[in-house]
């Protein structure tokens, strides 16, 4: 029996990117149904490479009104299409290479199917849009097992793109701009809880002086 040995201190994480696009069908409904998107959900690398070194197989769990809901991929491309007309939450199960022995990873994935966009008055409007919701994830193995940690050396993957691209979405100039929006939120946040507090002073004081 071939031993099983784990790269102590060691950890090795891959790049994926998952989630939806989607685009209206203006009106040619499927059928006789009342479906308006055609919509797919996919798991893929940061550049569209191939992840199947380390992926063996996606899992899709979609709503149960769908037939066969459970939609399994053995290759890759590791998506799938359907048509439909609202929003739900997909279950989203990665499988790894058998030498990897590791268990697989869940991840959740809303729908979406409309670009909502905001009216005068704050309401949310439904625009009829291509739709493309995805995100950013990287896969960590903590102390691989040797064999499976020659598998990702020899399979190298390309780093993020450092500038944001109608093709790349994802970018370290992208991450950067997240960053510098959180911390303006939290500027924003710490100085209207600031203002609160001087208000309650103020309230408190007033009440009791009287």
């Amino acid at each position: 029996m071939t031993s099983i040995k784990r790269m102590k201190g060691i950890s090795i994480s891959r790049p994926i990117i998952y989630g939806n696009s989607a685009t209206p069908l203006h009106g040619k409904k499927v059928g006789d149904s009342d479906h308006t998107h055609r919509w797919t959900i996919s798991v893929r690398g940061i550049n569209n490479e191939d992840i199947s070194y380390f992926v063996r197989k996606v899992a899709f769990k979609l709503h149960d009104t769908y037939d066969n809901p459970n939609r399994v991929v053995e290759k890759p491309p590791f998506e799938v299409s359907e048509t439909g007309w609202g929003e739900f939450d997909i279950i989203i199960k990665i499988h790894f290479h058998p030498a990897s022995g590791e268990k697989p990873l869940t991840l959740y994935h809303h729908l979406k199917l409309h670009p909502y966009e905001e009216d005068g008055l704050g309401n949310a409007v439904l625009k009829q849009k291509p739709v493309s919701s995805f995100s950013y994830d990287e896969v960590v193995f903590n102390e691989p097992i040797d064999v499976f940690y020659n598998i990702l050396q020899e399979n190298s993957t390309s780093n993020i793109p450092l500038k944001k691209t109608p093709h790349h979405q994802f970018s370290l100039q992208a991450e950067q701009e997240e960053i510098e929006r959180l911390d303006r939120a939290i500027r924003s946040t710490t100085q209207e809880i600031a203002k609160h507090r001087e208000r309650c002073k103020r309230l408190e004081a007033d009440l009791s002086g009287r």
